[in-house]
């Protein structure tokens, strides 16, 4: 079916108004009709081409929440009516050790893009949320809980959208780390994905400091949940914090020195890496080696740990902080993302494709 859609046409083009066609539902799929499509940087990265393997006409979008409209043969688990969520990517192999494991973000064959994806049955190029309607495998959604199901309620459903990359790519490494009461944790970044940071583990019962370059987002951050708020702009910042930390979760994807922030882990603490700087890092290895540090990475998470993600989310009353735009508002809701000018994640109202 051919459907409305904001697309990019080539790397660094203007997103405008058009038209993709959906693929007939094969037995397993779904066909969702959108309600609320979020702006992830990503998304930019991706239509800018700052990124390598991208592939024009492109519909950006994987945040994405709508209503199941119809199913195929083999549907055991939606019906017609369902709520429904999409994340970042909407196949996998499912039979290497990683998608038997239930982490199919790392199939050893490369997970199939939400967008810019290369489609396993047909080498199809895949397109995303910014459009009407959307096909996807059953086993590649997430059920949306009562509590995110309002479709028309931009307080609940539209805020919960932004959950479907930045919920899971904060909440898995949390999650994996078994973040819980007494957990000292520190997150490097109060953009969109850390302040959600902030509010999944402020639930998880973590004591929770901030680190972000200016005092600007104090208020916000303590009101998310943080405990401490650390302006980095000192150079010193770090050294009343040495050997404090469980877990620092690093958002920032400008280049950055992470040195002070080890020396903030505690014996045998873990800084994951989620943002992704373009030039290389520089580790003195004996702040590792000393207190048995290590650095890791984490890339969304699995789908049973995205819906285990959003039911957290929906028990504990966690959404990012969102604003709504209509379609029409697109480009210049990139431009205020690359000018970090926005609190906290741009959600668009899908009804205006």
């Amino acid at each position: 079916m051919d459907v409305a859609c904001y697309q990019a046409n080539s790397a660094g083009a203007e997103l405008t108004k058009g038209t993709l066609t959906r693929r007939a539902l094969r037995t397993d799929d779904c066909l969702i009709a959108i309600r609320w499509a979020g702006i992830c940087h990503s998304d930019i990265h991706t239509v800018n081409g700052d990124w390598p393997h991208n592939n024009f006409p492109m519909t950006p979008g994987h945040e994405i929440i709508g209503e199941v409209l119809e199913v195929g043969p083999d549907v055991s688990a939606f019906s017609p009516g369902d709520i429904v969520g999409i994340g970042c990517m909407v196949d996998s192999c499912g039979e290497c050790t990683p998608c038997a494991n239930g982490e199919e973000n790392y199939c050893e064959e490369g997970n199939t893009g939400t967008y810019n994806g290369v489609d396993r049955h047909d080498g199809s190029i895949t397109q995303g949320g910014y459009s009407t309607h959307i096909v996807c495998r059953e086993s590649f959604l997430i059920k949306i809980p009562e509590a995110f199901s309002n479709l028309d309620d931009e307080a609940t459903a539209a805020a919960a959208t932004p959950l479907l990359c930045a919920g899971i790519t904060t909440f898995a490494p949390l999650q994996n780390a078994q973040v819980g009461p007494g957990s000292k944790v520190g997150i490097v970044g109060m953009g969109g994905l850390g302040h959600v940071a902030v509010k999944i583990a402020h639930a998880m019962g973590a004591k929770v400091t901030i680190f972000s370059h200016g005092t600007s987002k104090e208020a916000d951050g303590r009101r998310f949940g943080a405990d401490d708020y650390i302006a980095t702009a000192d150079q010193d910042f770090y050294k009343p914090l040495q050997d404090q930390f469980d877990v620092i979760i690093d958002t920032v994807s400008a280049p950055h020195d992470v040195t002070s922030y080890i020396k903030m882990l505690s014996t045998g603490g873990n800084m994951v890496m989620l943002g992704l700087p373009t030039e290389a890092m520089s580790i003195p290895a004996g702040l590792l080696i000393g207190k048995r540090r290590s650095i890791s990475g984490s890339c969304i998470g699995g789908i049973r740990q995205t819906q285990e993600m959003i039911d957290f989310c929906a028990e504990h009353g966690i959404t990012a902080e969102t604003e709504v735009i209509a379609a029409e508002k697109i480009n210049e809701a990139y431009a205020r993302v690359i000018d970090s000018d926005v609190r906290y994640r741009f959600v668009i109202d899908a009804h205006t494709f």
